[in-house]
């Protein structure tokens, strides 16, 4: 996000836009500082490789963010925060080049010698005009990936042969040499003709035999248009027919007050009847006799998930929990559950279906309630039950109950 103001603030020639939500910029810059640099295990652009700490890639990308903030200081007049952002990136830029460097390369991850990956983050130093990282850099980049290529391009990183359209056309104008952007280009456009896939252009491939991964005419592909972002004269040429002066900007949101109603196990522990063997019919019923379940405390899960608190380990496909809550009596706004999820997720209570969702959180985030299970939860004496379904990666399950109400 402070990229792309950095990116309008250039088209327009100010920070007009920017100052608007000029609070918020500044909590980000300020998050950048003090974790954009490593990386903490987390997801990046390509969430289907899963999660990864000390990600190069993610880093050169907040080292980026911090310079273009520092761009964005400037065109406000804040030249005492210009003066010191602008120094922070130049350090950050210098110390990601020492301890990134794998020798002909720099890698996938600060802490995994032998690894790599394309460094298509770098793109926004040129194009933004901030030059935090050396020419003699990236083109040490680009050498090792000329040398390192498949048959149609060379893989996103070292995990997997596969590729990404767009990125890969982004990491070809890293250097600004038009051989080192047909060479990385060449072998793209074979992909293009010789996939046996006949579906809308797929931006996610096999390096080895040009089939399809998935991901079909996504947006994504405008990608392939970003070296016109390098020729000013041509981008200013065709945003200055821009007539529409949009303008009336919505305010950032307020965000609700989140009450702990039943606290969740992120700071201490509560206890669950839990199995991982199908319990079959009606497992989630008031009746239903669960004294043969395990007893642990929350969380469940194993694996690297950012936000989890693992208390009791959890490997297999699924797992099925129950536990009787109290709910106080008093008069609430919005009742939601406040959950962290890692897979597939269904929670009844005292026997209907109160929330389900898919996919996976990365923290905990309030879930909220079907109208049925508003109806069940009554003050007093409730039966929760849980199941989650697991595929791949990390895995984690833990919830409680909050009151949310606006600010």
């Amino acid at each position: 996000m402070l990229i792309l103001m950095a990116a309008v603030a250039q088209l327009e020639g100010n920070a007009a836009f920017a100052v608007q939500y000029w609070p918020l910029l500044q909590k980000w810059a300020e998050y950048l500082k003090a974790k954009g640099f490593d990386p903490e295990n987390q997801l990046c652009t390509d969430d289907f490789a899963g999660h990864l700490a000390h990600n190069v890639n993610l880093s050169a990308k907040a080292v980026v963010a911090l310079g273009a903030y520092a761009f964005l200081c400037e065109l406000r007049g804040e030249k005492g925060s210009a003066v010191v952002y602008r120094a922070l990136a130049q350090d950050l830029a210098a110390r990601w080049i020492r301890e990134a460097d794998d020798g002909d390369h720099y890698r996938l991850a600060f802490d995994k010698p032998g690894t790599w990956s394309q460094k298509y983050n770098l793109v926004w130093d040129r194009i933004l005009g901030l030059n935090l990282f050396p020419t003699d850099a990236l083109q040490k980049e680009m050498t090792f990936y000329k040398k390192s290529m498949d048959r149609y391009g060379f893989p996103l990183d070292n995990r997997k042969p596969y590729a990404k359209l767009d990125w890969s056309l982004w990491t070809a104008t890293l250097t600004g040499v038009q051989a080192d952007f047909e060479a990385l280009i060449s072998p793209v456009y074979g992909f293009l003709n010789d996939t046996p896939n006949r579906v809308p252009m797929n931006d996610l491939y096999w390096t080895q035999n040009a089939r399809e991964v998935g991901m079909h005419a996504r947006p994504v592909v405008g990608g392939v248009f970003l070296k016109m972002l390098y020729d000013r004269a041509l981008w200013k040429k065709w945003s200055a027919r821009d007539r529409t002066r949009p303008a009336g900007w919505a305010p950032i949101p307020a965000p609700p007050k989140i009450i702990p109603v039943v606290p969740a196990s992120e700071q201490n522990p509560a206890s669950w009847r839990y199995t991982t063997e199908s319990p079959g019919d009606r497992w989630y019923a008031p009746e239903f006799d669960a004294s043969s379940w395990k007893e642990g405390p929350a969380g469940f899960g194993a694996g690297r998930v950012p936000g989890a608190v693992v208390r009791t380990e959890w490997k297999t496909p699924d797992i099925w929990l129950r536990r009787e809550i109290t709910l106080p009596e008093g008069k609430w706004t919005d009742l939601q559950f406040w959950i962290h999820h890692d897979e597939d997720v269904e929670v009844y209570v005292n026997g209907l279906l109160a929330a389900f969702a898919a996919g996976y959180l990365t923290s905990y985030e309030p879930l909220p309630m079907t109208p049925a299970g508003k109806v069940a939860l009554k003050p007093g004496k409730n039966l929760i039950a849980v199941h989650c379904h697991q595929t791949t990666g990390g895995q984690y399950i833990d919830l409680g109950l909050v009151d949310v109400q606006p600010r």
